[in-house]
């Protein structure tokens, strides 16, 4: 029997009463929460201006890369290898605690030298040989810096816009002002990864691409790195997709009663994400399915590109998202958290990240997909100049967390091409030139998906709440 036949059929005269009563009440309180809501908050419909991006892809590295290992060259820092940090460099900086006797610490050199690259003449270390050959492609911004010193709280500051836990994630953001491009596909997608071996990859917690107060319909859709990228979405044994659009349709009726009954906007988000999780039985193995992709793009995306939950894998579904038309993705890669492994673990990092990050922003150009495609690239914080550990024992040297000063960089979606914005000082401690804070990166990414930071909010516990707080000026020096 329909269960919503048998429901109608098996309710009594008493539940018939009590439930109108409710229904009346629920249906007024809804009409009146409505109309408050449509008046304080700013979902909007149409970009507040003409956007230049459609998509997002962060490429979010958990652990804080070390920027001066990377993209930050210092000459100074090479010939003060070894020698004790001056405390001008210091004084009033506040560290992680990991970071002990600031007073005696040594000055540690790059790893591995740097080289320039592309007409821009950009500095990248020969970590990254494959970024470095798409040098006139980014924009390098070696001027970032954040307030915070540990890794959860800055990861959820650089996508919140908010330490504590509980606030929207970016995605949820772009999703809720913006709305989706493919109603079979998610309109936010999180796929994580960490390099095989490490010692130090941070846990993924689920807040990284929470909706927060936000109605749930927007958080994250979180691909899994094994065995169905979304669980559940197969039948089980002897059920046919005639027999789940059948149940489907039912449920979905009780559902609606019940949000009738009782007003509560988050039975609308069960509706929605069940028909989208039905619609995703056919979506997705299309978009898993990379058998249409030919060998050379294949190849240049590196050998790990048909491991499922590698970094490299999950770079080539972004980019299949996002030409389906998935409004943001997230690819999180942990593992960068170097306070003993610089010498050995860095490299298994950029081995994993270098290679896939670059084959991402020519696939993208070569598809045409990049002129509306950001793609933002970067971690919590940096690292610091100087040592972690003994200089004697280059085997455990490391670098700590360093929020002062840090490197993220960004292509495509109307950003310009080929160059290094901001810079930090002689030993890649302070920002000295053009600091971006992270509301200003927040407010830049925004404004490039045709957003007005300060015009999309969400009215909670009386406030009206935004992705940049009170804080966030747009860079305009770095928009093409």
């Amino acid at each position: 029997m329909n269960p919503l036949t048998e429901y109608q059929n098996n309710m009594t005269r008493r539940q018939l009463l009590k439930n109108s009563t409710n229904g009346l009440g629920a249906a007024a309180l809804t009409n009146l929460l409505s109309g408050t809501a449509n008046a304080a908050n700013d979902k909007i419909n149409t970009p507040h201006k003409v956007a230049k991006a459609k998509h997002l892809i962060y490429l979010f590295h958990n652990g804080g890369p070390p920027h001066i290992d990377m993209f930050d060259y210092k000459p100074q820092l090479i010939k003060m290898n070894g020698e004790t940090l001056p405390k001008s460099f210091v004084e009033g900086k506040r560290f992680g605690a990991m970071t002990k006797n600031i007073d005696a610490a040594t000055m540690l050199a790059p790893v591995e030298p740097f080289k320039q690259y592309g007409q821009c003449g950009a500095w990248v270390s020969d970590l990254m040989p494959h970024t470095g050959a798409i040098a006139d492609k980014l924009c390098f911004i070696k001027s970032m810096y954040t307030e915070q010193v540990n890794h959860a709280p800055a990861i959820s500051f650089m996508l919140t816009g908010s330490e504590m836990p509980s606030r929207p994630t970016l995605g949820a953001w772009l999703s809720y002002g913006l709305g989706s491009m493919n109603v079979n596909l998610p309109s936010y997608v999180v796929m994580t990864s960490v390099s095989k071996g490490t010692s130090c990859g941070q846990i993924f917690y689920d807040f990284y691409w929470s909706s927060g107060f936000l109605p749930s319909q927007y958080q994250g859709v979180k691909f899994r790195g094994g065995g169905d990228p979304v669980l559940y979405l197969s039948n089980p044994k002897g059920v046919s997709k005639e027999i789940r659009r059948d149940m489907m349709d039912g449920l979905s009726q009780l559902n609606q009663l019940k949000k009738n009954r009782v007003g509560d906007p988050e039975i609308s988000t069960r509706i929605s994400q069940y028909e989208m999780a039905y619609r995703m039985q056919t979506s997705i193995p299309e978009l898993t399915d990379l058998s249409d992709e030919p060998q050379h793009v294949l190849e240049m995306y590196g050998p790990s590109v048909k491991i499922q939950g590698t970094f490299a894998y999950n770079c080539i579904m972004a980019r299949r998202l996002v030409e389906r038309g998935t409004r943001s993705v997230q690819v999180m890669h942990a593992g960068w958290d170097h306070h003993n492994s610089i010498t050995t673990e860095l490299y298994n990092q950029c081995r994993d990240t270098d290679q896939a990050s670059a084959a991402l922003v020519k696939d993208l150009e070569q598809r045409g997909l990049l002129d509306d495609t950001l793609v933002v690239s970067g971690g919590e914080f940096g690292r610091t100049p100087f040592l972690a550990k003994n200089f004697n024992t280059p085997k455990k040297w490391g670098r700590d967390h360093h929020p002062h000063a840090y490197t993220t960089w960004m292509a495509g979606g109307g950003i310009k091409p080929g160059i290094t914005y901001g810079a930090s000082d002689e030993l890649g401690m302070n920002v000295v030139e053009n600091p971006v804070h992270v509301h200003d990166l927040q407010a830049t990414i925004l404004n490039q998906m045709g957003i007005d930071h300060t015009k999309l909010t969400y009215k909670f516990q009386g406030r009206r709440f935004r992705l940049t707080d009170v804080h966030g000026h747009v860079v305009q020096d770095i928009i093409a």
